[in-house]
């Protein structure tokens, strides 16, 4: 399984649009075979800063996402174009 979030600072007047494309993007996303988890969160303290946690079968499952029709329209041509900051964490389940 692969598991990581993903935060994302936006400019604050782009606050609806951003909420209107992660729900579109996590509603397709979670309807994906191989997406285990997809739950897209605004920081109660910033609500321009995005954190989204996903999780994926396999390495092939995360392919697929990523190559899929939603994440080229609200991923690559909507968030990627209004982010101002982006990191990455991938995360290890301690069994």
């Amino acid at each position: 399984m692969i598991s990581f979030t993903v935060r994302m600072k936006f400019a604050s007047e782009d606050q609806a649009e951003i909420r209107n494309m992660l729900k579109n993007v996590g509603a397709a996303s979670r309807q994906e075979p191989g997406c285990i988890n997809y739950v897209t969160h605004v920081l109660d303290t910033d609500p321009n800063t995005v954190v989204i946690y996903e999780q994926y079968k396999d390495a092939e499952a995360l392919e697929a996402h990523r190559g899929s029709g939603h994440f080229d329209e609200y991923v690559t041509n909507g968030l990627y174009r209004k982010v101002r900051e982006r990191t990455v964490e991938t995360l290890v389940e301690v069994v």
